[in-house]
């Protein structure tokens, strides 16, 4: 939440173990619509029919849903680097092997195989990645969003491009670029301690008992059925080639990121999360239904499945934050049994809809699909309590760690001579520089400092990993109750954790303000950026219009900027 001199730092000067990672996440995700411009080619080259195809998806999700039971084991057994490093390498041999076939039972097979390496990469990525960044997580979740965008965009384009010289070129293609992840990875990155505990090979299934948890986990697998049902058959009625299909399918991956990234949280923020999916559910429910009524008008698949992009980046995140919210389990946990259920739904769907198109024709697979979508309503209704409890902190549900944002104080409390200045700050090097600043300030007025460190837990896409351990935040606090002691500067400390949800995160800071009655909270500035730290959905913008105090901007070398709803609308911009 800070960066010294009022610039925000640069999120792309990281060390290179990041960037070895960012660039193998941006490969992973083209895989995500890199087969889709083929798949036609595939079926005529290989002479198989479009259910015999659609085993590429079935075989690689269900495997991968497997084995997301077994990662979370594997990794707390062997390390982060070596579970990476593991499945980068299965990715490297099984794509090598599946563009070397000449049947299409061995590709399905060898996809299998790719899947294992999938499970075990997607499992450990992101978590390495926030462990590498230096100037704590900001600058390294951008990078991973930013991965996120370009890989789920280029994939299809590079899809129809390689597939346009031959059907085998996306599989070797994705088998040079990951090993040259890889090699990259295994030279930057360092070895990563295990975790002091092991996990249980058995815990995702047993986290599967809570209620909260299964009910999210049976939403996202009706997702991931109509969703995977959309990937695996759309191409067909579009009736192009691999190159105008890697066009269509960038598109689609374009909005994918754009509402992923951008636009859930605002929805979020406004909204809440439960009702934002109602109505996701509900559009993604009728477009699949107008690609089935209008499969025999190639114009209406391809703009219906542009479209769709805007509606699955949103369910993307917000699921994951919902699981993240209602989860009573350890979020490594939470994330196996949930990628477990999901992937399940995404890797079945292929085939019961290749065996439906079969019987009956192409349009009755995409009705299925938006049946899914619509019961996934009720599913989520089911359990809309408990998420509600969880963004409200209600203290309803099952949880038995902090879901909605909570605080937590750490050491004793400042002396009571007065209303204290609140100042929030993350966990970025420059959070010194502003906790100082704000000393200044308190010191003037006469008032007492209280900090509070913003520990978060970032969730893009489908993937979620704790920012910082909460013993490393809860130093963070000690160090600066620590330097303003020596000072003889009276302060006290609170940690506020968080799931994803800056806006709020923000609200609980300004209910904070108000029940001790504080004359003012400051922020520092965001190495997010300006448009991300000020814009809707941020901690900042919620803070802002509902603290009853003065919010402040406080950069260290310029004077307090008090922050208002004008004044985010410029700052903006800035």
């Amino acid at each position: 939440m800070s960066a010294s001199h009022g610039k925000p730092a640069s999120p792309f000067k990281q060390p290179k173990a990041v960037w070895a990672v960012a660039f193998a996440c941006v490969i992973s995700f083209m895989g995500i619509g890199l087969v889709d411009p083929i798949l036609p080619a595939l079926a005529e080259s290989l002479d198989a029919s479009p259910s015999q195809v659609s085993l590429l998806f079935s075989s690689y999700l269900i495997v991968t849903a497997v084995a997301m039971l077994f990662v979370g084991w594997v990794s707390s057994r062997i390390g982060a680097k070596r579970t990476l490093v593991t499945g980068l390498a299965v990715i490297v041999v099984f794509a090598a092997l599946a563009g070397a076939t000449d049947s299409i039972n061995g590709i399905v097979g060898f996809r299998a195989g790719w899947g294992l390496g999938n499970a075990l990469f997607i499992a450990t990525s992101l978590a390495v990645i926030v462990a590498s960044a230096s100037g704590g997580f900001g600058g390294a979740i951008i990078l991973y969003e930013t991965a996120l965008g370009l890989g789920i965009a280029v994939g299809p384009l590079l899809g129809g491009e390689l597939g346009a010289i031959s059907w085998r070129g996306p599989f070797f293609g994705v088998a040079v670029l990951m090993a040259i992840a890889l090699t990259a990875t295994l030279a930057f990155v360092p070895r990563s301690p295990k975790p002091p505990r092991p996990t249980s090979p058995v815990a995702p299934l047993k986290a599967l008992r809570h209620r909260g948890l299964l009910t999210m986990g049976i939403m996202a697998l009706l997702y991931n059925w109509g969703f995977f049902t959309m990937l695996g058959y759309a191409p067909y009625p579009m009736q192009l080639g691999a190159h105008e299909l890697g066009l269509v399918f960038t598109g689609w991956g374009l909005l994918v990121a754009a509402f992923s990234v951008f636009f859930a949280p605002r929805l979020q923020a406004r909204f809440g999360t439960a009702p934002v999916l109602y109505a996701n559910l509900l559009g993604l429910a009728v477009v699949m239904s107008v690609i089935a009524a209008g499969v025999t008008t190639p114009k209406v698949v391809i703009v219906a499945v542009v479209v769709s992009g805007a509606f699955i980046g949103i369910n993307n995140t917000l699921t994951t934050q919902a699981v993240m919210l209602v989860s009573p389990v350890e979020r490594p946990v939470a994330s196996s049994a949930y990628g477990f259920l999901r992937f399940i739904g995404g890797g079945l769907a292929p085939y019961v809809a290749g065996k439906l198109a079969d019987a009956t024709d192409l349009g009755v697979p995409f009705y299925v699909a938006a049946g899914a979508f619509l019961v996934a309503i009720p599913v989520l209704a089911s359990g809309h309590r408990l998420v509600r409890a969880a963004e409200q902190d209600t203290g309803e549900g099952e949880s038995v760690q902090p879901a909605a944002p909570v605080l937590t104080r750490v050491g004793p409390a400042a002396a009571a001579d007065g209303p204290p200045l609140v100042v929030a700050v993350g966990s970025h090097g420059d959070a010194a520089a502003v906790v100082d600043a704000a000393a200044g300030l308190a010191r003037d007025a006469g008032s007492p400092l209280e900090i509070v460190h913003v520990h978060q837990t970032a969730v893009v896409d489908e993937q979620a990993a704790d920012t910082e351990s909460e013993a490393r935040a809860r130093a963070a606090v000690t160090a600066h109750l620590d330097r303003l002691s020596a000072r003889g500067i009276p302060a006290g400390g609170q940690v506020l954790s968080s799931v994803g949800d800056h806006a709020a995160a923000g609200r609980v800071l300004a209910r904070y303000a108000e029940e001790v009655g504080a004359t003012t909270v400051a922020v520092g500035r965001s190495p997010h950026g300006s448009l991300v730290q000020f814009g809707e959905g941020s901690l900042t913008s919620a803070l802002t219009h509902t603290a009853p105090c003065t919010v402040i901007l406080l950069d260290p070398d310029t004077p307090p900027r008090p922050l208002t709803p004008s004044t985010l609308t410029t700052l903006r911009t800035e």
